[in-house]
């Protein structure tokens, strides 16, 4: 089944430094036809200022995927790392028994970026992060897996949940089919600029964008 999730459907919030809308329910009062998909729980869209960001926060038994949009992020943790990813690459932390980092825009231009929150396939294990860069080239016209649970694919950042999340970058007139696999069923996905067309329907990004010529559409299933 097939179910649109309009821009005016998510919910959103704004901080003045930070302006995110939510595709899947956050809060106790947001739309409740946003649940869950499967591991999917958390899909922000978020727009961060320059200077800004999230001071150091603790998370655990949770895999969340980050995809820069626009701009760059920097990491840190409280296990040790520190990395910047920038505009069209991908970074991955597994919070596992529990870690506290932070992520900033250390750059003078607005930072877009979506926020993947996964639930793992069992709970516990070490911390974890990392990033990786992905030219946007490999996924002309063609899925690319950006992250997935894995751990024999050696070309995808490592995630540990029952889940791929898939990029590909699509010139104007562009078709590319999908069809999820018997394990993995489910499938969501969003435009991170420009317009797609699903089955007839008109899907536009969560930040009205307007129409480009080279959207970026990471999807998870």
């Amino acid at each position: 089944m097939l179910q649109l999730r309009s821009k005016e459907a998510l919910d959103h919030g704004d901080r003045g430094w930070l302006k995110a809308r939510h595709h899947f329910i956050v809060s106790a009062d947001g739309n409740p036809a946003n649940r869950p998909l499967g591991p999917l729980v958390v899909w922000n869209d978020d727009e961060i200022a320059p200077g800004a960001g999230f001071g150091h926060h603790s998370h655990a038994d949770m895999e969340i995927v980050t995809y820069v949009r626009q701009g760059a992020v920097t990491h840190e943790d409280s296990v040790g790392n520190v990395g910047r990813t920038v505009a069209g690459d991908v970074q991955v932390m597994s919070a596992g028994t529990g870690i506290s980092h932070s992520e900033h825009n250390r750059d003078e231009d607005p930072l877009k970026l979506f926020q993947i929150w996964l639930l793992p396939r069992q709970r516990g294990g070490t911390p974890r992060w990392d990033t990786r860069k992905f030219p946007k080239a490999d996924r002309a016209g063609r899925l690319v897996e950006l992250a997935g649970g894995d751990p024999t694919n050696a070309e995808t950042l490592l995630i540990r949940a029952d889940a791929r999340v898939l990029g590909a970058t699509l010139l104007a007139g562009t078709t590319l089919t999908h069809a999820p696999s018997a394990r993995l069923r489910h499938a969501y996905l969003a435009p991170a600029q420009g317009v797609s067309l699903s089955t007839g329907s008109g899907l536009r990004s969560a930040t009205a964008s307007p129409p480009s010529t080279n959207p970026n559409s990471p999807s998870r299933r």
